[in-house]
Order: C-alpha cells, then sequence, then structure tokens
C-alpha cells in the first residue's frame, strides 16, 4: 500500500481518458450490425480483438490494421471496415461522475491536470471534436501520435519530461492494472480507478 510509507505531496494528476471519463465500447457499434449476440462477442474477440485494436493505439495506421484484418478473414470485410468507417459510434457518453471531480479539480486546486490515453491518432481527432472538457488539461500525450503505447514505460517517461513532472509528486489515474503497473515502474504514485467512489476515496488520502 502506497500509505506505508508518508507520500510526498501531489502537485499533478494525469488522467486516463477512456474507461475513468470517456465511456467507448465497440459493441456500441456493433451491437446494431450483429444480430446474435454470440457472432458479434466472436468478431471482437477473435477478428477485431483489443490487441489488433492496441496496434492502432501504438501508432499503427488503420488503413495497414484494416487491410490486414480482410486479408486474413475475407467474409467479414464489410464489418472489419466499418471498425475504422463507424468508429464514432464506439463513443458512448461522459463519466459525469468523474467528469465533476475533474471540473473541481481544475476549478478550486492548484495541482496540475495532464492526460495520458492510449489512443489512435487518426481517430483522436473526433474526440476532440466531441469533447470539451479535454481543454481542462494542461496537456494531453496521446499514444497513437507518439507511437508508444501503455503500458510501456517510455510513455510515461515522455510526459514527465516534455512537462517536467517529478514522478514522486504525480498521480496517475488508470482503469487499467497494467497500466497502473507501468505508472509505478518509473516511479509515479497510481490509482488503479475502478469507480467515483473509490477514487475520491483514495484522492483523499493523497491530496
Amino acid at each position: 500500500m502506497h500509505m506505508d510509507v508518508a507520500p510526498q505531496p501531489i502537485d499533478t494528476i494525469i488522467f486516463d481518458l477512456g474507461g475513468v471519463l470517456i465511456d467507448w465500447n465497440p459493441r456500441y457499434l456493433y451491437k446494431k450490425v450483429f444480430v446474435d449476440p454470440g457472432a458479434m462477442e466472436f468478431f471482437l474477440t477473435e477478428i477485431c480483438h483489443g490487441e489488433w485494436n492496441h496496434l492502432q493505439d501504438a501508432g499503427r495506421p488503420w488503413k495497414d490494421a484494416i487491410e490486414d484484418r480482410i486479408e486474413h478473414f475475407p467474409e467479414y470485410e464489410a464489418e472489419i471496415r466499418m471498425f475504422y468507417e463507424r468508429w464514432s459510434e464506439m463513443l458512448g457518453g461522459v463519466n459525469e461522475d468523474t467528469l465533476d471531480l475533474l471540473n473541481i479539480l481544475a476549478t478550486e486546486s492548484n495541482l496540475r491536470l495532464l492526460a495520458l490515453t492510449n489512443w489512435s491518432a487518426e481517430t483522436w481527432v473526433l474526440a476532440c471534436e466531441r469533447y470539451d472538457f479535454l481543454k481542462l488539461f494542461e496537456g494531453i500525450v496521446v499514444s497513437g501520435e507518439e507511437k508508444i503505447a501503455k503500458p510501456d514505460p517510455a510513455i510515461f517517461k515522455l510526459l514527465c519530461n516534455r512537462y517536467q513532472v517529478d514522478p514522486a509528486h504525480a498521480l496517475f489515474i488508470d482503469d487499467s492494472e497494467a497500466n497502473v503497473i507501468g505508472a509505478r515502474s518509473i516511479g509515479l504514485n497510481a490509482i488503479h480507478y475502478q469507480d467515483d467512489s473509490q477514487l475520491r476515496e483514495e484522492l483523499e488520502e493523497w491530496l
């Protein structure tokens, strides 16, 4: 537990976006495409799965990604192309409770607010158009633009170097345990986000 030793005072909070502030799920699109839920799950676990999508977050062009899947699964060409062409339909709403917390931090604290997200550079444009709250951040590091993705420690180091962040005085929030481990590996403090009440309780321990 991080409370076993006296924590350093925190001056920076780094937010993950998808899963913490933004609801993203390819099922929002594909439940409109597949009549059979089992067929949808097969498609999303065996064809356009998380590991495949992660490569786009790490900088692979969507054109190459789509061609790769069609080559292996030509019978699913139409559905594969939708993953990029109708990507915006995978975006859900904003997590309002976390957004309220972000607004409080932005208006009532002296903390620096940054974001670090695994996101394709090609679809990041759509997020910027849709979510005004992104302007609350002093800076945002987008994996697809850097061609490095969490949990690679290199992307955490990149953020700290770019924004002159001292990891010992920063707190990272992410819903992925692997990403939390990656952050801690370079000395960042981190909270594994599970829900908003848990996040608020843990933040109170740090701030």
